[in-house]
């Protein structure tokens, strides 16, 4: 394969949806910089063919650079030399060869030297890049910790550092601590204001930090003495050309092994407040983690890529009884049912993609003059809905990647359990996508408030009265079956009245109202592109059918008086 962007069409197709538009026209300001900058588009068609051309750029540097080194770096990986981060020389090859492709600060305006293209386009570079090596993309997509310094750092930060990012120089969020995972109220790590010297130290340790050696860090620490939870956390950008942190390990991991993953250990370390004090965690993070989910939405769909691409391929080659495996129902149902999930992740990761552009542009154009009341009431709706969207993306995408490199491997035999073939890489790479950035479970927490406010039956609603071709009529029906027995199993659940019993089934009622949500946005990309879409829409709905009734099952067997049996001492 010479080029994967060119190689899958389905890609190309995420950018003929009909917000693309829309987004366009709020990115670049009614193309108020065509004359400013030469590489500035001058209508919607220009900046919708000049993303075609960026990504063609990326699919060539996926095909020929990355995924060629993908089997070294897996196997050498990074190592640490005097405090210091050494990257593995396949992981130098890909990020040389993407600075060199001015592929660094891709969403940053124009001004500081970035290409100034939406999250959707930026997500389609990720994407790729997960498929060809999923552990470099932990790097490169990095450079998104840019956007928080954009949205709430000073003038003077981001003419600093933003410059910098756009040059190519890498980033990290150092948040996680020894005694902090998930629980991040819990961070201790100490920064004290010097009246002296008019700046910030930092003092502390942070593990389990995605490549902890970067050239820019965003660090959250806790700011205000006397405080234990996040009110007393603030956000600091920490320069390594300033020095005070030192790498004490890197971590050993079970995959995606070309990004280091360390522990620091600051000692007085320079920093400088980024935003206000005190809103961190309430504010800061909050805004990083989602993008950041939005992310390993976007890995997850490319390690589900290669996993169909190789089990495909190896199913085509391998023969048994004198015949390939492909032509075996067992082993074509398996490939069936890979790249229907494959394309309905899809849908919703670039579907939420599309909501966060237009709310996020939206807010950027806010500081530079007042919104308009129709403009307002945009912002405040595709807010909520990228809210509610981003953990169904990063959630259930990331299941389903775990199914899809699960199912590669077992394609593959025997040999897949072999280091031989890249589906046992793939089977590694895929495991944590559930874990960082918010566990599946974490997942569930934020999303389950939209089942039961309504808010995901809404959006089924408006979905379901979409005009749409009568051939896909049928198809449709099938999701609003399924709606009808999810609306029943959440009403039985909140009928309860008993919180335990909703935290019980909260898995469930979001996997039912994802997949129906992922059902609908799957048909309308196939009513968009039959060709690409129909059998996976087909296949996908199906299923979900099957698998909202099974829970439904599981729901109305449940009692309330049952919740003492699944308690653990």
């Amino acid at each position: 394969m010479e080029n994967l962007y060119t190689a899958l069409p389905e890609l190309k197709h995420y950018l003929s949806h009909p917000l693309t538009k829309r987004i366009v026209e709020l990115r670049e300001r009614e193309f108020a910089e065509k004359d400013a900058y030469l590489y500035a588009p001058k209508s919607v068609d220009d900046a919708v063919d000049n993303y075609h051309k960026v990504l063609e750029i990326v699919g060539e540097i996926c095909a020929q650079v990355i995924a060629p080194n993908a089997h070294q770096v897996d196997a050498n990986g990074p190592t640490c030399a005097n405090g210091k981060v050494v990257y593995a020389a396949g992981t130098k090859k890909n990020l040389q060869a993407c600075k060199q492709a001015g592929l660094m600060g891709m969403t940053m305006p124009r001004q500081y030297g970035g290409l100034n293209f939406p999250c959707v386009a930026y997500m389609l570079a990720a994407d790729m890049i997960s498929s060809a090596d999923a552990g470099f993309v932990n790097i490169f997509a990095l450079q998104d910790c840019a956007s928080t310094i954009y949205e709430f750092g000073s003038d003077d930060q981001k003419d600093r550092f933003l410059a910098r990012v756009c040059n190519g120089e890498t980033m990290s969020m150092d948040l996680t601590e020894p005694d902090a995972g998930s629980d991040l109220q819990s961070v201790q790590l100490k920064a004290t204001y010097s009246e002296e010297d008019g700046c910030w130290y930092l003092n502390g340790v942070k593990r389990f930090i995605t490549n902890g050696d970067s050239d820019i860090h965003l660090v959250l620490a806790r700011s205000e003495e006397g405080t234990k939870d996040g009110r007393g956390l603030s956000m600091f950008i920490y320069d390594k050309q300033q020095g005070g942190v030192e790498v004490r390990r890197i971590e050993h991991k079970l995959g995606i092994k070309g990004s280091p993953t360390c522990e620091l250990v600051y000692k007085n370390a320079k920093a400088e407040l980024c935003g206000q004090r005190r809103l961190g965690l309430i504010k800061y993070v909050m805004s990083l983690m989602n993008g950041a989910r939005l992310g390993i939405a976007a890995q997850s769909a490319g390690i589900s890529q290669a996993a169909y691409s190789e089990a495909l391929n190896y199913a085509k080659q391998r023969k048994q009884f004198g015949e390939a495996i492909i032509g075996f129902m067992p082993v074509a149902e398996m490939l069936t049912m890979m790249k229907a999930k494959l394309d309905a992740m899809r849908s919703m990761l670039y579907q939420t993609a599309r909501y966060v552009d237009i709310y996020k542009t939206l807010n950027d154009i806010a500081t530079e003059r007042k919104l308009l009341p129709e403009e307002r009431e945009e912002q405040k709706k595709y807010a909520k809905m990228a809210d509610a969207f981003t953990p169904l993306a990063k959630g259930l995408g990331s299941e389903l990647c775990n199914q899809n490199a699960y199912d590669c491997l077992q394609i593959h035999g025997g040999s897949g359990y072999m280091k031989d073939y890249a589906a046992e890489r793939l089977y590694r790479d895929a495991r944590v996508t559930s874990i960082y950035e918010g566990t599946t479970q974490m997942q569930v927490v934020a999303a389950i408030r939209y089942a039961t406010s309504g808010f995901y039956g809404d959006m089924m609603n408006e979905y379901a009265s979409q005009p749409i071709a009568s051939k896909w009529e049928l198809l449709r029906n099938e999701l609003v079956e399924a709606q009808g027995v999810y609306q029943q199993a959440l009403d039985s659940v909140l009928a309860t009245n008993n919180q335990a019993m909703i935290d019980w089934h909260g898995r469930r009622l979001v996997e039912m109202a994802g997949y129906i949500i992922m059902g609908h946005l799957l048909l309308q990309d196939a009513c968009a592109n039959e060709t690409l879409f129909e059998k996976s829409a087909k296949t996908f709905i199906r299923w979900t059918v099957a698998q909202v009734k099974q829970h439904a099952s599981f729901i109305e067997r449940s009692q309330v008086d049952d919740m003492a049996d699944y308690r653990f001492s």
